[in-house]
């Protein structure tokens, strides 16, 4: 049996809807929590919590000493992956959102030898508890979170060299395909499965996002020339801010 939803969720829910159809028009103020907690038969605190997860998604803000009213639509925006971001001597992320006139930047803490979890193991062709490097990346568009990643390297293959921390050294920044070329690791393919998945509470506090809100897992691997995985990674991206596009080369026939 299914657990019962919330009480604030299902005031959200219903007040969601009432946006939807256009009840209050954009720019429009809200009745009083007062009058709308006592039109729901709720507490005021239930009907603010319920207002604030709609704030946070983006449909009401609030506005100091005046109410809660309903916000101009926020613009979904497209993130691009494609095969000629992988090709440049950057990162993937850093030029998609150059292209786009954004400044970049991002956080990370990288841990090393790190035991190998068995999902991760499989995905990189390595035995569970096979030392690696973690990595952690909160990456920044603007100054707002738009991204996290948790990346996983064998040190296998980047023990014992500069690059064994992608953060730091000679190549830090350079994204994976670099670094690795750098030690004579030649990435030949990624591949990336997307998955809808829904937001963890340590996701939800980085990307300003709610527990359980949609998002898109990308679950990345990539190859070198003779098939070995090295490096591997799950992308968590707010669903509500971002649509995923996958821009994909056609070759041109000869002739």
């Amino acid at each position: 049996m299914a657990a019962e939803q919330p009480p604030y969720m299902r005031v959200a829910d219903d007040l969601r809807r009432r946006i939807a159809r256009g009840e209050w028009s954009v720019g429009q103020r809200l009745p009083s929590r007062a009058q709308l907690a006592l039109d729901y038969g709720v507490g005021p605190n239930v009907l603010q919590k319920a207002q604030e997860r709609l704030i946070v998604e983006g449909l009401l803000e609030g506005r100091a000493g005046s109410g809660t009213y309903v916000r101009e639509p926020r613009r979904r925006l497209r993130m691009i992956r494609s095969r000629h971001r992988e090709q440049r001597r950057d990162s993937p992320f850093r030029s998609d959102m150059e292209e786009q006139g954004r400044s970049v930047g991002w956080e990370s803490h990288s841990e090393a030898r790190i035991p190998a979890p068995e999902h991760i193991a499989e995905r990189l062709a390595i035995e569970p508890g096979d030392p690696c490097v973690r990595t952690l990346y909160e990456f920044l568009a603007d100054g707002q979170p738009v991204q996290l990643s948790e990346s996983w390297e064998p040190m296998a293959i980047t023990g014992d060299t500069p690059v064994v921390l992608p953060e730091l050294g000679p190549f830090a920044g350079k994204g994976v395909v670099e670094r690795m070329r750098s030690i004579g690791v030649v990435v030949a393919t990624a591949v990336e499965v997307p998955r809808p998945s829904r937001a963890t509470q340590a996701q939800a506090n980085l990307l300003g996002v709610s527990l359980g809100d949609l998002v898109t897992r990308i679950e990345r691997t990539y190859h070198d020339v003779d098939g070995r995985p090295v490096e591997t990674a799950d992308i968590i991206v707010p669903d509500a801010r971002w649509e995923i596009a996958y821009e994909i080369a056609v070759e041109r026939p000869e002739g």
